[in-house]
């Protein structure tokens, strides 16, 4: 099976890249930079064909595609900056990469017939209530322009493709590039105390889990919408960012003290923030597939592999 990969600078995209090459897949890496552009860890992403790939360039995109004919295409790309994509003069560029460029990917991906997987986010919807959302709801009400711009980009594959994944995360973290975990132990090792919010709730992601889980489900033809992050320890053991920061500076030894404070009096972000960032995933073992592992084992492994 060969398989296309957009974003392959990324977090996700490195490491969907890596888990292709250790089952033995033909991957073939696309970004907008001249060549890879991933960490130095000797990876075998940086031995993989890549592609030089503006994905709002629909000619570049269909030749592209045409010239690899994947049999699958993992779509990880796209403008994830969110409180800036709230200024005027960004939101024109980031409506052309998360739903014009998801467009692109789709058109070109039904004209080679190779199934699609896009990675969207919780943030399609209101983020208010406390029930979990469910991968098949349509009650869409995104409070920004990250979660509009993604949201016309699940519409665009949906009313293009019929063999397609859209697998919503939250709160991701991995080894290629910033994150939540390494900018806050940065801060923890400068400072006595540290303010996180504790009013928006939800569970972290750690690429290399999803990677696997992803590679996992282009080898099926189990199409549809599905939720994804690491697993609560307990049943509706959803976590706040403040639960997270405790966690993880637990693990890594770091004493600062973390104060919780509500979204109101962190004050600072453009962008609005969901509350409710519950994702059921239930789906997922329902159609077979090994759901990710708990956050804090996910975090214990990055920990040590990141060695912040």
């Amino acid at each position: 099976m060969k398989i296309f990969v957009t974003g392959v600078n990324g977090q996700l995209g490195h490491d969907v890249m890596n888990e292709l090459n250790r089952r033995g897949y033909e991957g073939v890496g696309s970004d907008v930079a001249d060549a890879y552009a991933g960490v130095a860890d000797g990876s075998a992403v940086t031995a993989m064909p890549y592609v030089k790939l503006d994905i709002t360039d629909r000619t570049a995109v269909q030749r592209a595609l045409k010239e690899v004919r994947p049999d699958a295409v993992v779509h990880c790309a796209a403008w994830t900056a969110v409180d800036m994509a709230e200024d005027d003069d960004k939101v024109a560029l980031v409506r052309a990469v998360n739903a014009g460029g998801t467009r692109n990917i789709a058109e070109a991906a039904k004209t080679v017939d190779a199934k699609l997987l896009y990675l969207s986010t919780d943030y399609v919807f209101d983020g208010q209530g406390e029930r979990p959302w469910q991968p098949d709801d349509k009650n869409y009400k995104p409070l920004n322009v990250y979660g509009q711009t993604k949201l016309e980009g699940e519409l665009a594959v949906a009313g293009t493709l019929e063999k397609y994944f859209i697998v919503r995360i939250a709160w991701v973290f991995g080894l290629n590039g910033k994150n939540f975990i390494k900018t806050m132990i940065n801060v923890g090792k400068t400072h006595d105390a540290v303010r996180v919010v504790n009013d928006q709730i939800g569970t972290p992601t750690y690429t290399f889990d999803l990677a696997r889980l992803l590679v996992d489900m282009v080898e099926t033809e189990k199409y549809g919408y599905y939720h994804a992050t690491n697993s609560e320890s307990e049943p509706g053991g959803y976590i706040s960012w403040y639960d997270f920061c405790v966690e993880f500076y637990r693990q890594y030894g770091l004493t600062t003290k973390v104060i919780p404070v509500s979204t109101e009096e962190y004050g600072l972000s453009k962008a609005a923030r969901p509350f409710n960032s519950r994702l059921d995933k239930r789906k997922l073992i329902e159609a077979g597939f090994e759901p990710l592992p708990a956050w804090q084992d996910a975090v214990r492994r990055y920990l040590e592999e990141a060695r912040l």
